[in-house]
């Protein structure tokens, strides 16, 4: 039976839309099969707790603008390049940046090596498990040879009793893993609902700008690849960070998706090692290590991520089916848009590929949406469906049209300055980006307006 003072309500476990029937379907997201019976209490009762007292920390009075000191400054340098990258250039003090990741994939791995290089540089770091005894955290700290003094080990799930142990101890950062496990007496609802993790959210959100403290939040990460738990903690914190990789692969990829601080989609490479997570300061060299040559169907594509220029191999395989009706099949690439290329390769320079299965690869196990790589795609295509290989120290890239025009892309001497630092000496561009850019000796750079010009010059 309800308890005096709360009322049953039905909460949306994707999106937070309540109600007070089950739904199959809810109204405001689409998502079937997604309500949960959780008992919401009268807001307006009187709260007590650390928790609540640390909120009223905070100063609601208005400071004019012209008197706010700026903070670019005072951001704290881990020493992880990697790390620092992501985040736009170090930590902010009173951020909150939230990190999720498929299981095993070394997020505690990573906050540990960040705690340990926090801990000797600022004071004293407190890490909160909610999933792990201090023991196993010792354990893993003893793997990567980390000991730092300054570090504290909290196994805990009480959101009131972290409260008070954060009172007490005044850390200088707080890493807490994982979101999902921290519960708050004041609900009902069972840790990982809507409204735990929407309420542990909000109020290290009050910490974080109160006492001018970073926090970390470690969030599980669902199997449609977004982070468990309501959609508004991602607009509730000031970063969010996906850490992505295969487990085959030993680089995982470090992907700044929100960054109050810094450029969004920025992104860190890092290698996993026997003593933990190490950074790749050339990304280009790592994925270019094995490339074949003389291979049809290989194409060195050159792709911004954030402020980072990267020359990746994109692969193609165009066979032929026995059905009839060809399958298109990419990995690292968006399958929408290889089928609107490989269309327009039908339509426009009658290539005969729909009986044909066509497989895309983006090599290194990374994932990129920038449609500067569209003319690698149509490269690449064309190369393993005639079986003529690329002249193996070209590079490629464009956006391509459904007219089979060449579009400009941005940032287009960065990449050739890549490109050049890598070794390579053609580089196959749009016409448009040519005007006013500045020359260099050591790359035959052709401009091309349509698909036509730029498989001639390719070819």
């Amino acid at each position: 039976m309800a308890q005096k003072g709360s009322r049953i309500v039905f909460a949306c476990q994707k999106c937070g839309h309540q109600s007070r029937k089950w739904l199959g379907k809810c109204p405001d997201c689409g998502e079937w099969n997604s309500f949960a019976e959780e008992q919401s209490r009268d807001q307006s009762r009187e709260l007590t707790g650390a928790a609540f007292r640390i909120s009223a920390v905070r100063d609601s009075r208005p400071t004019p603008f012209t008197e706010i000191e700026p903070q670019d400054d005072a951001r704290e340098m881990t020493g992880i390049d990697e790390f620092d990258r992501v985040l736009g250039g170090g930590i902010v003090p009173g951020s909150l940046v939230l990190i999720g990741g498929e299981p095993g994939i070394g997020k505690s791995t990573l906050l540990s090596q960040v705690a340990d290089r926090l801990s000797q540089l600022y004071g004293k770091v407190l890490y909160i498990s909610g999933e792990e005894s201090d023991r196993q955290i010792k354990l893993r700290g003893e793997r990567l040879g980390i000991n730092p003094t300054g570090l504290y080990l909290l196994a805990e799930t009480n959101l009131e009793h972290i409260f008070s142990e954060i009172e007490r101890l005044q850390p200088q950062a707080i890493i807490l893993d994982s979101v999902q496990t921290i519960y708050s007496q004041k609900l009902e609802s069972a840790p990982g609902s809507i409204s735990q993790v929407r309420e542990v959210a909000g109020q290290f959100l009050v910490l974080a700008k109160s006492l001018g403290l970073p926090v970390f939040l470690i969030g599980h990460v669902t199997k449609e690849g977004t982070i468990a738990g309501p959609k508004a903690l991602e607009h509730i914190v000031d970063t969010v960070l996906y850490f992505e990789g295969e487990r085959h692969h030993q680089h995982r990829i470090l992907r700044a998706a929100k960054n109050r601080f810094g450029a969004a989609n920025e992104l860190g490479i890092f290698e996993m090692t026997s003593t933990g997570l190490v950074g790749v300061p050339n990304p280009s060299e790592i994925f270019l290590s094995e490339r074949p040559l003389g291979a049809s169907g290989s194409v060195v594509v050159a792709a911004m991520e954030g402020t980072r220029p990267m020359l990746i191999e994109l692969q193609a395989l165009v066979s032929s089916s026995r059905f009839g009706t060809g399958r298109r099949t990419t990995q690292g690439v968006e399958l929408n848009r290889v089928v609107l290329l490989v269309a327009m390769l039908e339509k426009r320079l009658g290539l005969q590929l729909s009986g044909d299965d066509i497989f895309v690869n983006l090599v290194g196990g990374i994932s990129i949406e920038e449609p500067a790589i569209d003319l690698g795609i149509v490269a690449a295509v064309t190369s393993s469906f005639r079986n003529i290989p690329l002249h193996p120290r070209t590079v490629v890239f464009g956006e391509v049209g459904l007219a089979g025009e060449v579009r400009a892309t941005s940032q287009a001497a960065v990449r050739l300055r890549e490109a050049a630092r890598m070794g390579f000496q053609r580089v196959i561009m749009p016409q448009n980006n040519l005007n006013g850019l500045p020359g260099d000796d050591r790359l035959d750079v052709i401009g091309v307006r349509s698909v036509t010009d730029a498989l001639e010059s390719i070819f």
